[in-house]
């Protein structure tokens, strides 16, 4: 009798189960998302703060690498907050290849879906986190490492920032990504929400709403900053 060598690759333990399941990846998707969600929601109101000028936006920027002090080392929970955000970033991004992929395989051949899909943010969740993630890229190396924005100059965040909008690519890159992350965010939520069962046929309006809101005040609140540089309103 034939003795079958075959090793079970399928994985053992439940968060791997999970993982490897549709299931799993859309609840990763969005539990990272929310993470993501939180921290744009608080580094949009800091960004806020460039309007009370200089000396406020610059104590603000070196608050955040003394959060925890004694307890923490200098800047300890910047790079805290980064490697979570990092760990969210990369989670969502994978499994949001990985959906589409299986999304692909499952459809087939010769399937032509004639069907409008239900938003223009729907339609293009794929093409905008391609966006968001090559602008991640740029947002830091151009305000972080300063790399790639040549009027910079270490411990002046707020003249960083004027810096790069001072000039016509910096605003361009900006407001396109940030466009691409209201739509991003609009339809965002309202998956999350119903991968993590939060919707009910009582409340679909109201997280609808939430979601319109939330992407509108978030692109508004993170455009404030570009189009004050350009209208001179900050400088």
């Amino acid at each position: 009798m034939a003795v079958d060598t075959r090793t079970d690759r399928r994985p053992s333990s439940y968060a791997g189960i999970l993982w490897h399941s549709t299931v799993g990846k859309k609840t990763a998707m969005a539990v990272s998302g929310i993470v993501m969600l939180l921290y744009l929601v608080a580094h949009m109101l800091g960004n806020l703060k460039i309007f009370f000028g200089a000396v406020e936006f610059d104590g603000y920027a070196h608050w955040l690498r003394t959060i925890g002090e004694p307890f923490l080392h200098h800047e300890w929970f910047l790079w805290i907050a980064r490697v979570v955000l990092l760990a969210a970033v990369v989670v969502h991004a994978v499994a949001a290849y990985q959906l589409s992929r299986r999304d692909i395989a499952a459809r087939p051949a010769k399937y032509v879906h004639k069907k409008k899909r239900a938003s223009y943010a729907t339609r293009t969740m794929r093409w905008g986190g391609v966006i968001l993630g090559l602008f991640i890229v740029w947002h830091i190396l151009d305000l972080t490492t300063l790399t790639v924005n040549p009027h910079a100059a270490a411990g002046h965040p707020y003249a960083n920032v004027v810096a790069t909008f001072s000039t016509w690519y910096g605003n361009v890159i900006y407001i396109v990504a940030m466009l691409a992350l209201g739509l991003h965010i609009r339809h965002g939520f309202w998956s999350a929400a119903q991968t993590l069962g939060a919707n009910r046929p009582t409340r679909d309006r109201v997280l609808k709403a939430v979601a319109n809101v939330l992407a509108l005040v978030l692109t508004v609140g993170f455009l404030a900053v570009p189009v004050s540089v350009m209208t001179g309103a900050v400088s």
